[in-house]
């Protein structure tokens, strides 16, 4: 039987749980010779990802040195994957999103005329510097692209005002919401014990993320003080802060934090973890990408602490909320939902936008058909 080369390329914790289930639709076909390299533009917590999944690259590029810039990962991205390709001679590339390592592998494989799919694509916040690197990181691969999966219609409409043909774009949904389906656990037990001892049922615990390079220094800042205030205005309330492990994030969130009653300050779990606390917790402040998708999934109204998104879809279905990183602005949004049971009802019930749990399904079918190894007509996730 005739097979095609699909080699999926990922370097982040973010990328790998969205990648985790469609690597998995991928070797279920038996038209398809899997392939997975890893880039490890993030190290620790990207092995966490491939563990629980039970992922194992072929290819490990191990790039992560300290302090990295964002030159020296594309060039070392670069540098590793023309090897790659020349040994391995993918039909297709598999990249995701809006990482360096997205944008470094659809331009290698266009170097070596490879075809590339671009999985998340079409979500833009059309300020190049906001988020920065990851809009011009979406949008450069977005022009490398042969086959752009686009999670949602509004993402579809981004490519096709740019000029991406119609027949180039499938909408798929998101991918995170397939992962969703095998980590979340309604009697999970937390492996950190310190959340075991946390009163889900009778405190309102929000999980926090903050570590976005926008958000660096003053925004950091403000984001913490804001906490403080919500802590100190609302005693039924307890947080839990993920704390990102680069030292511009950590060591500002521990001088203003540490030592708090009623917050509690953890390093990032795994994938696993995350979304069993997201699933027990209230609500979800973050400046993530990410989380926008999964806490709508389980009914958690999300506050963005930033000041525009890539994904308006959310917002307009009223699942999440801008609110930036003004102290006052971010302390009274969040007061209303914890004060107001109404305006909580309003976000926690809205239906999430993103997706069915068969975007992996959805975006190897149609490779399958781009190659002509199907006849399988397309349903768009709607």
């Amino acid at each position: 039987m005739e097979k095609i080369k699909v080699l999926t390329i990922f370097g982040t914790r973010p990328e790998a749980i969205k990648m985790a289930p469609l690597v998995k639709e991928l070797e279920s076909r038996k038209e398809i010779d899997s392939k997975v390299c890893v880039t490890a533009q993030h190290r620790e917590m990207l092995d966490q990802v491939l563990n629980l999944f039970k992922i194992k690259p072929d290819y490990d590029l191990n790039i992560m040195k300290t302090k990295q810039s964002l030159t020296g990962i594309t060039n070392r991205v670069l540098e590793g994957l023309e090897e790659v390709f020349i040994k391995e001679k993918p039909d297709m590339i598999l990249v995701h999103g809006d990482t360096t390592t997205t944008f470094a592998g659809g331009l290698a494989a266009f170097y070596q005329q490879i075809k590339v799919g671009h999985v998340e694509a079409g979500l833009r916040t059309f300020d190049k510097y906001f988020p920065f690197p990851e809009e011009m990181n979406r949008k450069l691969t977005g022009a490398l692209a042969d086959l752009h999966f686009a999670p949602t219609t509004g993402s579809r409409d981004n490519l096709l005002r740019e000029g991406v043909k119609e027949s180039d774009i499938y909408v798929t949904g998101n991918t995170v919401i397939d992962a969703m389906e095998h980590t979340v656990e309604n009697d999970y037990v937390f492996e950190n014990e310190e959340l075991n001892y946390i009163d889900f049922k009778n405190k309102k615990v929000i999980m926090i993320t903050a570590h976005r390079r926008e958000n660096w220094g003053e925004g950091i800042e403000n984001i913490c003080d804001a906490l403080n205030k919500i802590v100190d205005e609302n005693q039924d309330v307890e947080l839990v802060y993920l704390v990102h492990l680069n030292p511009v994030v950590k060591d500002v969130v521990y001088r203003k934090l540490e030592g708090k009653k009623r917050i509690h300050l953890l390093p990032p779990l795994d994938t696993k973890e995350t979304h069993n606390l997201m699933n027990r917790c209230f609500m979800v402040m973050t400046d993530s990408g990410g989380l926008q998708e999964e806490a709508p999934h389980l009914g958690k109204p999300v506050l963005v602490l930033r000041d525009v998104t890539e994904r308006p879809e959310a917002v307009a279905a009223g699942t999440v909320k801008l609110v930036g990183t003004d102290i006052e602005v971010v302390v009274s949004e969040a007061n209303n939902l914890i004060q107001i049971e109404e305006e909580y009802n309003k976000m926690s019930r809205a239906i999430n936008p993103y997706g069915d749990g068969k975007a992996s399904q959805r975006i190897t079918d149609s490779i399958l058909k781009y190659f002509k190894l199907s006849d399988k007509d397309f349903e768009a996730f709607k």
